[in-house]
């Protein structure tokens, strides 16, 4: 309680908070409360799912905790056509460790409109934080940063340079200490190729249309090519703090992406009904809160991020 880190943790949560409010109100998109808890989760046991869900017992019935709330903001989108977010918890089944928290805040949004479209948004979401933690915080962030040379240079950015996986793999090379197979035909950057191409092109840095089968089925993809995802990734920082999509439109094409990455369509009734009512071109994104503070305060281990540790199998007090 007396720590000045812990109070240092407080201010930017607290900016991040009203900062992402002022951001979102200005563009007329809504702010949704979403339950914790969820059947249907978006990193299932399939083809692409690069996290552990956490399952719990709920009075009898088997219940995730959500990894994330996407799937009800793309449900909030029918219901609000400029878009819906929030800044709430995700719960990951993973051991912590410098890079991953096993429950950590997600700042997600879901917007009308293609990849293109929400890669600009995340552009102007990262500047709009950026601007509010150097004006508001700039000399304590310097204090712990050294300097505020990284927001700065995040601010003169016209854009961010962008490269598509095969283009990075290409750049870089295809090596095992680069690139990764994480199922047959499908290959994941390792955090040294991250580095590697963020020190190509000055840190900031999308890389986009990914293997298919090396993310989850709900991201749409590319027309004519069902290897690979309208997706995309921004790094900066320790590598990915952002992760960004767009999503099948229709029924049939969650059908035919759930087929594609041997996930059952039982637990995803719901979703494709959604589509079947009120099919819609929608992509959306998250930004992981603590990653953002680890670049934002040039730190390098985001467990210490947490004003209260969480750490998966232990009991732990308050």
């Amino acid at each position: 309680m007396t720590h000045p880190w812990y109070r240092l943790l407080l201010r930017l949560t607290d900016v991040m908070q009203r900062a992402t409010v002022e951001f979102w109100a200005g563009r007329d998109v809504r702010a949704a409360y979403l339950p914790v808890t969820t059947g249907s989760i978006s990193s299932p046991m399939g083809l692409g799912s690069d996290s552990v869900p956490v399952r719990i017992d709920l009075e009898g019935v088997p219940t995730y905790l959500a990894d994330s709330m996407q799937f009800l903001l793309e449900y909030s989108c029918r219901m609000w056509e400029k878009g819906s977010y929030y800044v709430m918890p995700s719960f990951r089944g993973e051991a912590p460790d410098p890079t991953h928290l096993c429950q950590f805040y997600h700042s997600e949004a879901e917007l009308q409109g293609d990849l293109d479209a929400v890669m600009e948004t995340v552009e102007a979401y990262v500047r709009h934080l950026g601007k509010a933690y150097l004006d508001e915080m700039g000399p304590a962030i310097a204090e712990v940063a050294g300097d505020t040379a990284h927001i700065e240079r995040l601010l003169s950015l016209k854009a961010f340079p962008r490269v598509t996986f095969s283009e990075a793999v290409d750049l870089l090379g295809d090596t095992p200490d680069l690139v990764t197979e994480v199922a047959d035909g499908a290959r994941a950057l390792t955090r040294k190729a991250e580095a590697a191409l963020m020190d190509k092109f000055g840190e900031f840095v999308w890389v986009t249309h990914f293997d298919h089968l090396s993310v989850p089925f709900y991201q749409a993809y590319e027309p004519g090519d069902t290897s690979r995802a309208r997706n995309g990734d921004l790094l900066f920082g320790i590598g990915e703090t952002v992760g960004a999509g767009e999503r099948h439109a229709t029924a049939e094409q969650v059908r035919e992406a759930l087929a594609h990455h041997e996930v059952a369509e039982e637990d995803y009734a719901w979703y494709l009904r959604m589509r079947e009512l009120r099919p819609m071109q929608t992509s959306g994104f998250g930004l992981g809160v603590e990653r953002f503070f680890l670049w934002l305060l040039r730190h390098d281990d985001i467990r210490d991020l947490q004003m209260l540790q969480r750490v998966n199998g232990r009991q732990i007090n308050p």
